[in-house]
């Protein structure tokens, strides 16, 4: 970018006396700007015709002449970042973000939040890390996830916690339940303005199922076809009341089997890169329109630095808009999340049942979950599994001892870390020594990064529909042990013939139970979710993941005097 050349070399020229006029030459200013004297002298011209400085040269070779500078360089960048921006350069503007961080986050403050730019209404969110690839296949992390919900489409789609119809509208099922007939809406498109072609759909199914996962979560199916071009059918060699649940499941999303990252959701990828990624209005959307024209996640790191005194601190804490003034920033949306960090026991050779419910009703009774050195009000200690699902105390048994060694294996987030001291620290106290390995990732895929736990302890991530959630966690996560795992699922198949959700529902809560009295689950805390926003911004409410639907957010435009 030429401009943004011009402008760093302004900024070498500005450095010399920090904006106070100074006394200099040609020579010396071109060093400085690593420029002939002769193109020297034609940026001088041009920065003058701008107004950026005054100079005052003296005829002469090696003359001083009098440099006086009318803008600093944070004005021109602020300035330029604008001009990209109005442009709708994102990506360019990212180029001008090159400061140290106390001037960055300056800079960035006025920018984040609802902007109106070239008549259409764009929302900016600082965000703490690098987007991970949003192919629905691949997701672990909760932004990721919620992204890739609003650039693809299911079958289904859940509402209030129950299925409803997204790229199908209605949906039938054989008296037998293994037969299940989709109705797809007419005028469905792609991202690319191409139509939705059932076929198609149908391809896709067929590659979702040879993924691991995705071939654990529809492991019923086992013919997918159109037999109308609206019309999908799945076969299933026994019933499956969970189906349209399934179908709504983030391995279920549907990006072109062709094109991956083409979907046919609200928004369309327009950018995806560490430092930014943008999506933009489908205007061919099925379903009602967003409001806004467009969202950017800005990667901006340096905004949740604590010691520079931004409101962006914590993943589950997101802050939009100008971090400055806390006063301004009102909290538009909190609640607790479903979703919890657990401990998780696997009892073999060495470790009974019996001494991995001795450990959990030392933790009940400890209470280290509320005593652990995090910040105020990010966490609340996990009294129930789900609302209406309380945890259960486990009960005094005869005295047992721990054994000598314990090994926990655990992974992110990183309160886990906490948690994991004040856990060897209490066990210590009893005489079990417990030996800690930490894991960075978000799931457990595969079970050799769990052979040797005694231990387990992550993170359950709950957006939608959590009963159906908690049935997936058990048929999908490598975290439950595979001699346990024959009894489990024979449990969970019976489950999911159960025609009536509240019976399955009740079962479901039943097994639980069971799993938490054993001494194999137990909750430890969920997180505060929070979402502070500034005036103007509208329509934000919390979803389970902790985000926000973007296609209700608006930001109301400047209205002329």
């Amino acid at each position: 970018m030429r401009q943004l050349n011009r402008l760093n070399q302004f900024q070498r020229l500005w450095q010399q006396s920090q904006g106070a006029p100074q006394q200099t030459c040609v020579a010396e200013m071109a060093s400085r700007c690593f420029c002939s004297d002769r193109h020297l002298r034609t940026l001088l011209s041009q920065w003058q015709q701008a107004g950026w400085l005054y100079w005052q040269g003296e005829s002469g070779r090696g003359k001083l002449g009098r440099l006086t500078f009318l803008r600093t360089p944070e004005q021109l960048r602020q300035q330029l970042l604008q001009t990209q921006l109005q442009a709708g350069n994102a990506a360019e503007a990212l180029q001008l973000l090159d400061m140290a961080p106390d001037r960055l986050v300056n800079l960035l403050r006025p920018l984040m939040g609802g902007q109106w730019q070239n008549d259409a209404p764009v929302l900016r969110i600082p965000y703490y890390r690098p987007l991970e690839s949003v192919a629905p296949l691949q997701i672990s992390g909760r932004a990721e996830q919620h992204l890739a919900r609003q650039l693809f489409s299911g079958l289904t789609r859940f509402e209030a916690d129950e299925p409803v119809g997204d790229l199908a509208h209605h949906w039938h099922c054989s008296d037998d339940g293994r037969v299940w007939l989709f109705w797809l809406r007419p005028q469905l498109f792609w991202h690319s303005d191409e139509p939705i072609q059932a076929a198609q759909l149908v391809e896709q199914f067929q590659r979702i199922l040879q993924d691991d996962r995705a071939r654990r979560l529809l492991a019923q199916v086992e013919r997918v076809d159109a037999p109308h071009p609206l019309a999908l059918r799945f076969q299933l060699s026994s019933s499956d009341h969970w189906l349209p649940w399934r179908l709504a499941h983030q391995l279920c999303l549907l990006p072109h089997p062709q094109q991956p990252r083409l979907g046919s959701g609200a928004w369309k990828l327009a950018h995806f890169t560490p430092e930014l990624v943008r999506i933009e209005s489908h205007a061919r959307w099925h379903l009602q329109l967003p409001l806004m024209q467009a969202v950017e996640y800005w990667i901006t790191p340096t905004l949740f630095d604590r010691a520079l005194g931004t409101s962006c601190r914590h993943p589950v804490q997101i802050a939009i808009g100008d971090a400055a003034d806390l006063a301004s920033l009102r909290s538009v949306s909190r609640s607790i999340s479903l979703g919890f960090c657990y401990l998780a026991c696997r009892p073999r050779a060495g470790f009974s049942p019996a001494q991995a419910r001795r450990l959990f009703r030392l933790l009940q009774q400890s209470g280290i979950v509320a005593q652990l050195p995090l910040e105020e009000g990010l966490i609340t200690p996990s009294k129930e599994l789900l609302p209406g699902w309380p945890v259960p105390l486990v009960e005094e048994e005869e005295a047992c001892q721990l054994p000598p060694h314990l090994t926990l294996h655990y992974q992110l987030p990183v309160e886990l870390h906490e948690m994991a001291q004040a856990l060897r620290q209490l066990l210590r106290a009893e005489g079990c020594e417990l030996t800690l390995t930490f894991h960075d990732v978000k799931s457990w895929r595969r079970t050799e990064d769990l052979a040797q736990a005694d231990l387990v302890m992550g993170d359950r991530l709950i957006g939608d529909a959590p009963i159906f959630t908690l049935a997936s966690w058990l048929e999908l996560d490598q975290l439950w042990p595979a001699e346990n795992s024959r009894p489990l699922r024979q449990q969970l198949s019976a489950i999911q013939q159960l025609a009536e959700s509240e019976a399955r529902s009740a079962a479901l809560h039943q097994l639980y139970h069971r799993l938490m009295q054993d001494g194999l689950l137990l909750p430890l805390f969920n997180y505060r979710y929070q979402i502070f926003a500034p005036p103007g911004v509208e329509g934000i409410q919390l979803n389970t993941l902790g985000w926000f639907d973007f296609s209700r957010a608006w930001v109301a435009p400047p209205l002329a005097v």
